[in-house]
């Protein structure tokens, strides 16, 4: 098995979408890609539109070969997205693609009308049919039942995991649980990865100090039972976020690292420190409406975010 992961926080933009190469499977999961649409009063500075642009770029490139394609839940930063703005990965360029590989789509379990909506919406724009796999088997995949995103009860909605087994590995593709509840952490333990790839808990938003404390108790416990635990996505786009990764690395012995560190490339917190780059690196006025201007016309939409 070989896993390459294409789009994170930790690799300059938001998603958590890779690839896992067994004998006979191409496995793309999670084929989005997105940018903070402002923070803190600031649209994505160019350095972070160049590392959208690269992996983009990197994730067309995969479709081309991919066998399967696993999609987690329906939020813009995870889906080639049919409304994308211009910092986001549009289903324009991709859709031929998508028609190829077995497609694999979590259904619409407590989610909001908008959500079912853009699943219709993308099977028809691909002229396919594709029932909800949450909790099925299909020969080296095996899919969880909905789990929630993020705390429970919230309007977030659900995610479904992924399990792929070869001959010598076990991944788990854990999406956007984000350590914040003990049911995906039960289930992941039963599937035994010797791989796992999991967004961390999002320090950037009001979380208590005790869903904090009680993520790192989870991820103790995962990192017990698994060799290598990536941690990313939610957790890395606060320097805060940053910081409680390294003390994880350090208390586990290494265990728990990013996604960066996994596939041995540079650490580009660029969403965390975007206001940094506007201090080191000014825009000169009008990069953006420029940048804008040369996009295609379906990918100019305005979304302020993600979801």
């Amino acid at each position: 098995m070989r896993i390459e992961i294409l789009g994170t926080e930790s690799l300059g933009v938001r998603g958590l979408c890779c690839i896992v190469h067994t004998l006979h499977h191409h496995i793309l999961i999670d084929p989005g890609v997105a940018l903070g649409y402002k923070r803190a009063g600031l649209l994505p500075h160019p350095i972070q539109v160049r590392a959208g642009e690269r992996v983009r770029s990197n994730i067309i490139k995969k479709l081309k070969i991919a066998t399967d394609v696993v999609i987690s839940h329906l939020h813009g930063d995870h889906i080639p997205f049919a409304n994308a703005n211009s910092y986001q990965l549009s289903l324009e360029p991709v859709k031929e693609l998508l028609k190829k590989p077995c497609l694999w789509i979590k259904g619409i379990d407590r989610e909001t009308a908008h959500i079912a909506d853009r699943r219709r919406q993308l099977l028809m724009a691909l002229n396919r049919d594709a029932g909800p796999c949450e909790g099925q088997d299909h020969g080296v995949l095996r899919f969880s039942k909905p789990m929630d995103h993020g705390l429970c009860h919230t309007p977030m909605g659900t995610v479904m995991m992924t399990r792929i087994e070869d001959e010598h590995d076990v991944f788990v593709h854990a999406s956007d649980i984000q350590l914040l509840s003990d049911e995906p952490i039960d289930q992941i333990l039963k599937w035994q990865p010797t791989i796992l790839l999991v967004s961390g808990p999002p320090v950037y938003r009001q979380i208590s100090n005790d869903q904090i404390e009680n993520a790192r108790k989870r991820v103790k416990i995962l990192a017990g039972n698994i060799p290598v635990c990536i941690l990313d996505h939610h957790l890395l786009r606060s320097m805060s976020g940053v910081q409680l990764l390294d003390e994880m690395k350090k208390d586990t012995k290494g265990r728990v690292l990013c996604a960066a560190d996994f596939m041995g490339r540079q650490r580009l917190f660029l969403e965390a420190d975007r206001s940094k780059l506007y201090d080191d690196f000014p825009v000169p006025s009008g990069w953006h409406e420029s940048h804008k201007r040369q996009c295609p016309d379906w990918q100019k939409n305005k979304d302020s975010d993600e979801l």
